[in-house]
């Protein structure tokens, strides 16, 4: 069940010895895309590293996930991509459209808080049955796109009138013409059109 107000998330376990570990949302998406292929659920997973792990406030710690004391195991959400073309993928922490960083619009689809050093969407929760759809208008100035980066690091971009974060559990998002694609860090072709639904509770993490 995601995340209600008042309410506990997530339930604590001791973890036991060989947990599955990854380093990456990269890899933890590549884990889960081929459980899904071979049609098997995906086991509880530890996060050593990522934007996903930071958003949950990990710190890699390795030890923490061999030991004997009870841990937090913590449902995630997963998002569905769709492109105009046909492809299909899933996300875990989040998918980057643009041409460039300095020019045209830029799109983002956060279910992660950050995406490296940068705090893109400040109120994103993977647990609450939406993603954060965070627009940058083709509008923002040379000069306001470096602004706007510098206040990425401490999530202050916002409110910013060619800025918007908007929260949706399914959305259709026309990019006009065609963008590259990045998903979960990872480049991902390039599309026009993108289709997003989010899958709650679609796999159980550790930090």
């Amino acid at each position: 069940m995601t995340i209600r107000k008042g309410q506990q998330w997530g339930s604590m376990v001791v973890p036991g010895p060989g947990m599955l570990t990854v380093r990456s949302d990269a890899e933890l998406r590549a884990l889960l895309l081929a459980d899904r292929a071979n049609g098997k659920p995906l086991p509880v997973v530890g996060l050593l590293g990522g934007d996903l792990m930071r958003t949950l406030g990990g710190t890699g710690d390795a030890a923490r996930l061999r030991g004997d004391e009870p841990i937090p195991h913590l449902p995630i959400d997963v998002i569905h991509v769709a492109t105009d073309d046909g492809r299909q993928t899933l996300l875990v922490a989040h998918l980057v459209a643009r041409r460039s960083w300095w020019r045209g619009p830029l799109t983002a689809v956060m279910n992660a808080q950050f995406i490296s050093r940068w705090d893109v969407a400040p109120r994103s929760h993977p647990n609450d049955g939406r993603f954060d759809l965070v627009t940058a208008s083709a509008d923002l100035g040379l000069q306001q796109r470096w602004l706007a980066r510098s206040r990425l690091l401490l999530g202050t971009h916002v409110p910013h009138p060619l800025i918007t974060i908007r929260q949706h559990d399914h959305a259709t998002v026309d990019l006009g013409n065609k963008r590259r694609l990045w998903v979960d860090g990872q480049r991902w072709g390039s599309a026009r059109s993108l289709d997003l639904r989010v899958e709650p509770d679609a796999l159980i993490v550790c930090v």
